[in-house]
């Protein structure tokens, strides 16, 4: 498939062909496709975010429901004093960006699996001041978000859109990060930190930048996703399982890259869809064994596959059938 996407115009229009599905989904969809669309451009958008980080910077965080979660509680604080809803939204990516950039210098120190450590330990700290906090936050028993006035259908579109505008900001930011000085440095660093300091990298500032930029797409996700489902509680949006499934979309998919993410994303909520229908009460361990069969025997990802060569064995495969079926005859 980096035959197929690694094209880059094919790859782009491909992108612009779903991004124009999306669009008008609301009007020829019903509710049940616009809430799995929905959902489809939030795994997006937080699969991008992690990708600048744990893609190109080579630092396995787990601190992707941190922020969705800080950003998720800020902007449903922000809704009940009173600001408005898309300011909310902006105001809790902010929120976001400030924590990780004054977080980063000291967490990303860290390398290997201390850093993995640190970053769930940061996703545990955050849900239990959720809960502490009560006064706040409302602790366990969670918080009520204004719920947007104009119906069920005005909403589902509203938060759709918002939401692939999110994933779209973080995909162009992606292709901004992957042709620039940032995701240059950034690969520089995965391969060798030291050897990139030693080239003039600004090793500590570069982190620091993906980091950030993780955070911001992932707070805003998780404050529109606060907005759409009009309540939160901490054990929802600081949920370990949300932050192992994100790398875990884009370890399938292809890390480093601009479209590795999206592939994962597609291919991980189309196979989970499809073991909750046929597996209900296995699916979460039928899903777990497919996925680590997957990322270990492609540890590229799926686009690293040579997909030209292995569609063309297929097409050998239906010819030799063919051409052995009517000797037959």
């Amino acid at each position: 498939m980096s035959a197929f996407i690694g094209g880059k115009n094919l790859g782009l229009t491909i992108v612009l062909g779903v991004v124009a599905v999306l669009i008008a989904l609301p009007f020829i969809g019903d509710n049940y496709l616009v809430r799995l669309a929905t959902f489809l451009c939030l795994f997006s958008a937080l699969a991008l975010g992690w990708n600048f980080i744990g893609g190109y910077a080579g630092y396995p965080s787990f601190a992707t429901a941190a922020f969705y979660g800080l950003g998720a509680y800020v902007g449903a604080l922000l809704q009940n004093a009173g600001t408005p809803m898309p300011l909310a939204w902006l105001g809790a990516g902010l929120g976001c960006a400030i924590f990780a950039a004054a977080l980063g210098p000291t967490l990303l120190r860290l390398k290997g699996h201390y850093f993995a450590v640190g970053s769930i330990a940061i996703v545990e700290i955050m849900r239990l001041l959720a809960s502490i906090f009560a006064d706040f936050t409302g602790g366990g028993m969670g918080l009520n978000v204004p719920i947007l006035r104009g119906g069920p259908d005005f909403a589902g579109m509203v938060f759709l859109y918002a939401m692939l505008a999110v994933a779209a900001a973080a995909f162009l930011t992606t292709l901004a990060v992957d042709r620039g000085r940032l995701g240059f440095g950034l690969r520089c660093i995965q391969q060798n930190e030291d050897a990139a300091n030693m080239l003039g990298v600004d090793v500590n500032a570069y982190k620091t930048a993906a980091f950030v930029l993780s955070a911001i797409f992932c707070g805003l996700a998780g404050a529109i996703y606060a907005s759409w489902v009009a309540y939160i509680d901490p054990t929802d949006v600081f949920s370990i399982l949300l932050t192992l499934k994100v790398p875990v979309m884009v370890l399938l998919g292809g890390a480093g890259g601009a479209y590795g993410p999206l592939v994962g994303v597609v291919a991980f909520m189309a196979m989970e869809e499809l073991i909750w229908s046929n597996f209900l009460e296995l699916h979460h361990g039928v899903l777990g064994v497919i996925i680590v069969i997957l990322v270990f025997f492609l540890p590229g990802g799926l686009l690293k596959l040579r997909w030209p060569q292995i569609l063309g064995r297929f097409r050998a495969g239906g010819d030799a059938k063919s051409e052995a079926k009517a000797a037959a005859e």
